[in-house]
């Protein structure tokens, strides 16, 4: 995999006081982050408080309508969209082309000749349990196969900092489950730092250094909280039972 880019020693992406209106309507206010190099930072919040929008943001695919929003040091869209890899709740795999091609598509899209973007992601796929299904299509493989794949494509650009949109919102538990585990497998490996977007708290939990509550609508950053459990995370624990009290009870719920 290519080295990952240099990143700033301390927070590598930050919202100071950031609002986004969508003319009558205001999905975010006043919202104040910042994440550590390598801190996966997870944010729930119920439906439509502006989780997504928030992704986008740091993306530079919006900009915001007061505030700002700072990647690896630079506030300009352009830039931020350069420092960020985004991977959606879809897949967005193309049928036509084999999980290798797919996979290998992120790099072809910043100019590495086609041989040498596949040459680059084959070897990875036994590390991310996909070995000889380099040569599959996406309708023969099963849900958390193509999300293996979407995250494969997402991290080979080798981009310091990862915006996850629900990536596992489209499985079924068991295999979400799954999942999860392995993601927070996978990013042990291949440290990132990371906004983790869901509306699963025990999902944030699993996988989150530290978790940040939106309200409803304007989404505003009511609690932050920190998860300080040991890594495998056992959902069965009295210590992950107490951090899911707290963010249910941030939640209102």
């Amino acid at each position: 995999m290519q080295t990952k880019a240099e990143a700033p020693a301390t927070e590598p992406l930050s919202l100071s006081d950031v609002t986004r209106r969508y003319r009558r309507v205001t999905a975010l206010e006043g919202v104040d982050l910042s994440l550590r190099l390598d801190e996966v930072l997870a944010v729930v919040g119920p439906s439509g408080c502006g989780k997504s929008t928030l992704l986008e943001l740091v993306a530079g695919l919006q900009e915001p309508d007061a505030g700002s929003v700072t990647v690896l040091g630079a506030t300009d869209a352009v830039a931020r969209r350069a420092a960020c890899a985004f991977m959606p709740q879809r897949d967005l795999l193309l049928p036509w082309r084999d999980a290798l091609a797919n996979a290998a598509l992120a790099l072809e899209c910043q100019g590495v000749p086609r041989s040498e973007a596949r040459r680059q992601a084959e070897p990875l796929f036994e590390r991310f349990g996909l070995a000889e299904f380099e040569r599959a299509r996406p309708a023969e493989l099963s849900g958390g196969m193509r999300q293996r794949v979407a995250f494969l494509r997402t991290l080979l650009p080798g981009r310091p900092v990862l915006l996850l949109d629900e990536p596992f919102g489209g499985l079924d538990s068991l295999t979400r489950s799954s999942m999860q585990r392995w993601l927070a497998g996978a990013l042990a490996q291949e440290p990132r730092t990371v906004l983790l977007v869901t509306h699963d708290v025990e999902e944030a939990i699993v996988l989150a250094d530290r978790i940040a509550v939106l309200s409803p609508r304007p989404g505003r950053v009511v609690a932050e909280i920190q998860v300080e459990l040991a890594r495998p995370r056992d959902v069965t624990s009295a210590e992950f039972g107490d951090v899911k009290r707290r963010v249910l009870e941030a939640l209102g719920l």
